[in-house]
């Protein structure tokens, strides 16, 4: 039976931790949800997890899509209500999409406040739109994947549209093997 997400509080700052058995499950119906209506798609199957990481394929419209995703290990702020947050790194063969990172966060961003992602000296800036956060360029995709394979852990800090500062803590471990299996998948 899934575990669902729990609540706790730490400093007085609300504390979650996500199950990753109803995370996979989520984001495999959310995946084939966030193609539209006029996509056909299949259902995303399993490449393997590694460690934190899993990774995911599935084809749409005669294109292969592959991802993976990790939830935080920490999630922090002065929050009563949040949705699912996660991270994707996509690649879409033969479009030529690669590295496109996708933070979903749970909530609305304030427009116009800065994403920043951390990942042991290095920070780096996303804009936010909506419920996701996404890097200014593929330069800045490909810097921040660079990153993410020599990093341990990451921290993504983020406003929300109510202003609420939260800081997502996502641990770095198995991305290198799970980053590895979706660019053979889905080689250009």
């Amino acid at each position: 039976m899934a575990k669902t997400p729990t609540t706790t509080t730490r400093d007085g700052m609300a504390v979650m931790n996500l199950s990753s058995r109803i995370f996979t499950s989520f984001l495999m119906v959310l995946a084939i949800l966030m193609q539209g209506p006029e996509a056909v798609a299949e259902e995303p199957r399993s490449l393997g997890t590694f460690r934190d990481w899993s990774a995911f394929g599935y084809t749409e419209d005669d294109t292969l899509v592959c991802f993976i995703a990790s939830q935080p290990t920490m999630a922090e702020g002065n929050y009563t209500q949040r949705g699912d947050i996660w991270i994707l790194v996509t690649h879409r063969s033969p479009a030529g999409e690669r590295d496109v990172v996708q933070v979903r966060t749970g909530y609305n961003y304030m427009e116009n406040a800065p994403v920043t992602v951390t990942i042991g000296n290095e920070t780096f800036t996303l804009f936010g739109e909506g419920e996701s956060a996404w890097a200014f360029t593929r330069h800045d995709d490909r810097d921040l994947v660079t990153a993410m394979k020599a990093g341990v852990s990451m921290v993504i800090e983020g406003r929300s549209w109510r202003g609420t500062v939260t800081t997502d803590t996502y641990s770095l471990l198995g991305f290198t093997a799970a980053y590895g299996t979706i660019s053979q998948t889905c080689a250009e």
